[in-house]
């Protein structure tokens, strides 16, 4: 294991002598430099954990360094030594970034306390910053799976936006077509990443206390208000607020809503001071918004303020391109998490895949492979493994007329009646394969499957 190791930076050679000895006895690999510039230089090659630096140096002032060591490393954690009654200049470096002073002369145990906890923080940074770099990672580009023009479309807006300034984004789709997935890959790929991403159901905070949550209280706002409470907003500062269902959200909150988005601010219930706020605001809806304007369940002026940049998330039905994309992604991610080793999906199960309606979206397609992988053990994800609707004849269309067709007495051959079907369509739409599709209500891959399977496609093709 890599000893901790501590830069000092003192032009006193006792004190760096003693230093030295002191702290390698307790294990600490020791980097001495008696002038600012030789301390920045070995500051940038030896990368230590914690840095000692004394404010009165030689040749430039320990201000300036450690200004120099925040812009290396802004995480840098570094202890000012300073002269006895210098706490003002002190106090002065806490508020550039320094992590604590110690005064001169100060004994070796103390010092020793300070450095513990000065790792502590190091160690909490170093979590932090790997809690984030898995979090950005995680909900990277790449996170968003597709190659449909309706689902590029959506990358397109959405890496725009997350390099953008803008403040407002609303996003409207059906349940599971990943309105959460693209919020969070906006907020962890923007400059705001590394301040809160807070996520509120407006369909779950009650209706006496949305208020209170969202803002916060004064003490004594209300008879258990024993305290002061920042609310989500506030807790939020600099980062992003995703507000999901907005259009539950009730009408009174909705004005509260509207003046914050406006005037970036507010008051805390029972306050009567403005808070300022920088947030971006993401607001998500399985409901289309303009008709709940009409309906009077939404305000106007509200919905025009959140419209700055729409993202409209297209269902999976309008993407079945990317269907068979998505359950190869799902498969690889199961197999990790449940240590399996399942190979794909069988041929049947890609044309039932490809008729399937998924009106439950993204997020039922993820189900339906979780599902199958949880209770099957075969190399291959078969129709047998799959619920019923999904093999079920309308395809998860609703109900549909019975078609005004009779078995004949001798029976048929099924299959014969398919080929000779594609064949009518093709011939109908003269090799229009998106038509014939339409005319046999088929997804462009499932006929383009049953094509080559009956011969009118070359195997390769």
């Amino acid at each position: 294991m890599a000893k901790t190791k501590i830069l000092v930076i003192d032009d006193e050679k006792l004190l760096r002598w003693s230093l030295e000895q002191n702290l390698s006895k307790d294990g600490y690999q020791v980097v001495v430099a008696e002038r600012g510039l030789d301390g920045l230089t070995a500051f940038r090659d030896e990368a230590p954990d914690i840095t000692l630096l004394d404010i009165h140096l030689p040749d430039i002032s320990g201000i300036s360094v450690l200004e120099g060591l925040k812009e290396v490393n802004k995480d840098a954690v570094v202890i000012m030594i300073t002269a006895f009654g210098d706490v003002q200049t002190a106090v002065k470096t806490i508020k550039l970034g320094a992590h604590d002073f110690i005064e001169k002369p100060f004994n070796m145990d103390k010092l020793k306390i300070i450095i513990n906890k000065a790792l502590e923080t190091c160690s909490l940074r170093k979590e932090v910053s790997q809690f984030r770099s898995q979090l950005s990672s995680r909900y990277g580009f790449d996170s968003i799976i597709g190659q449909s023009p309706a689902i590029k479309k959506v990358f397109s807006l959405i890496e725009k936006v997350s390099r953008s300034d803008a403040t407002t984004v609303l996003m409207q789709g059906e349940s599971g077509s990943g309105k959460d997935l693209a919020a969070k890959v906006i907020h962890y790929q923007s400059s705001r990443m590394e301040k809160p991403f807070i996520e509120i159901n407006c369909t779950a905070l009650p209706e006496n206390l949305i208020e209170s949550e969202l803002f916060g209280y004064e003490k004594g706002a209300f008879t258990d208000a024993r305290s002061m409470k920042k609310g989500l907003f506030e807790l939020a500062d600099s980062g992003t607020i995703y507000l999901d269902e907005i259009a539950d959200m009730k009408l009174s909150t909705q004005a509260k809503l509207l003046k914050v988005l406006e005037n970036k601010s507010f008051k805390r219930v029972g306050g009567i001071k403005d808070i300022d706020v920088d947030l971006r605001i993401i607001a998500a809806t399985n409901k289309t918004l303009g008709e709940e304007v009409k309906k009077g369940n939404f305000r106007e002026d509200l919905f025009y303020r959140l419209k700055v940049v729409p993202i409209p998330l297209p269902p999976l039905r309008e993407r079945s391109d990317d269907v068979l994309l998505l359950a190869k992604y799902f498969i690889n991610s199961f197999n990790r998490e449940f240590r399996k080793n399942v190979k794909g999906i069988s041929r049947d199960t890609e044309c039932l895949f490809l008729e399937y309606h998924w009106p439950g979206n993204v997020r039922e397609l993820k189900n339906v492979i979780e599902r199958a992988m949880i209770l099957e053990n075969e190399e291959f994800i078969l129709p047998e493994h799959l619920p019923i609707e999904v093999c079920s004849d309308n395809g998860g269309r609703g109900e549909q007329n019975d078609a005004d067709v009779k078995l004949p007495p001798g029976g048929i051959d099924i299959e014969k009646v398919e080929k000779e079907l594609i064949r009518q369509a093709l011939d109908t739409t003269r090799g229009n394969q998106t038509k014939a599709a339409k005319l046999l209500n088929l997804t462009r891959d499932t006929l383009r499957y049953r094509m080559q399977k009956f011969g009118f496609l070359p195997d390769k093709e």
